[in-house]
């Protein structure tokens, strides 16, 4: 069984972890380039994920970006132009982050700590100690903060004050990728990802179970053959969420009941993403997948990317831009997936995807900690 080198670790066992890589990656395809990146601005933060394998996105909040770097450098620049709004050294390594409300950002330390830091100059305002460690970014409703740890816990804090009020204790199985889903945090529920493939929904205001999701079923002999994590934090359509897992199937359930809508067989380890109702997909091996989203047939299938650690799409205009683990960006053809341009950007590799800011343009974050604002334009 294939599986993508550097993502698997053992939880709760003797600690043991593997690197193999099973599957050679795709050669960096040749492109006959008809669309281009034109740089904005760009900067450096910190040592980004400082050799660590970690998912450090940064907030878009629309004026402002805020990013961090597993060595402790947190920033606040204007969308804009880069300008740095300001800028602070934490006393802390970093594992996960950066989130935030409307007045607070969080991260989570690798010491297993919940920091609350104000978005005014990123001072402290308050810690948690959590039961272990967090790998993906806490999330908040701007009343309670949710925090999921490596193996399996959901623990929820007052917003303002951080005192804890629930914890829910999932199960893990005993293999599971070092890559996890950040919950999502409603006035009502919370939605919690876990890697024996099943979701569920958590009243927000006790943590007591209302339903649960099967995206995964565990199957074959080995451990590695029966893993179904879900690793990309489902996507709320209206009253529903779309959900995919890894060796599981891609979902849409409703969010009040947890039924099942639609399903069919996928497996990916990234959010899909949604443009004019077609369906968008990184899968595990590499394949970027179109659906068309009123009855899931598939219209293409992009193979030459084939194990090339893809981050999840992100759509910009007809195009879909998609980053590996070399650190090349991809431009796709959203129309019939064809490789439309690429760009070398960071030689340590991309592993979150790119954002679009609300002017319009594409915030990328690399490894190296390499931040940069792009645009795509035609090649005269």
């Amino acid at each position: 069984m294939a599986l993508i080198g550097g993502l698997l670790s053992v939880l709760g066992l003797a600690g043991c972890s593997t690197t193999d890589t099973f599957e050679q990656p795709a050669p960096l395809p040749d492109v006959d380039e008809s669309v281009e990146f034109k740089r904005v601005w760009s900067m450096s933060v910190g040592d980004g994920h400082d050799g660590e394998f970690l998912y450090l996105r940064p907030l878009n909040t629309g004026d402002v970006i805020y990013a961090a770097s597993a060595d402790g450098e947190l920033v606040a620049v204007e969308s804009e132009d880069g300008k740095v709004v300001w800028q602070t050294e934490l006393n802390d390594r970093i594992f996960a982050g950066v989130a935030g409300d409307s007045d607070q950002l969080y991260l989570a330390t690798r010491e297993a700590d919940l920091l609350a830091l104000s978005r005014v100059d990123g001072s402290e305002l308050w810690r948690a100690s959590l039961p272990t460690e967090v790998l993906a970014a806490p999330q908040s409703n701007g009343e309670l903060v949710v925090a999921q740890t490596t193996d399996g816990r959901v623990l929820a804090f007052e917003a303002e004050s951080g005192e804890k009020r629930w914890q829910y204790d999932g199960v893990v199985p005993a293999l599971s990728m070092r890559a996890a889903a950040a919950p999502l945090v409603g006035g009502d529920v919370v939605i919690a990802s876990f890697a024996n493939g099943k979701i569920m929904a958590l009243s927000a205001e006790s943590g007591q179970p209302l339903w649960q999701y099967e995206v995964g079923q565990p199957q074959g002999r080995t451990e590695l053959e029966r893993l179904v994590d879900i690793a990309g934090q489902p996507l709320v359509l209206d009253s529903a969420i779309l959900v995919v897992g890894y060796q599981g199937k891609l979902a849409l359930v409703d969010i009040r009941t947890g039924q099942e809508i639609w399903s069919r067989k996928a497996s990916s380890l990234y959010s899909p993403m949604i443009g004019d109702g077609d369906i968008y997909l990184a899968s595990a091996n590499g394949d970027v997948v179109a659906l068309r989203g009123s009855d899931r047939r598939e219209l293409w299938t992009q193979d030459r990317l084939s194990w090339r650690q893809l981050t999840q799409p992100m759509i910009f205009d007809d195009y879909l831009v998609i980053g590996d683990y070399e650190g090349y960006l991809h431009i796709l053809s959203r129309e019939d997936g064809s490789l439309q341009g690429q760009l070398e950007f960071d030689d340590e590799g991309i592993r979150v995807a790119a954002q679009r800011l609300s002017n319009g343009n594409l915030l990328v974050f690399g490894n190296s900690g390499r931040m940069a604002v792009l645009r795509i334009r035609p090649i005269d």
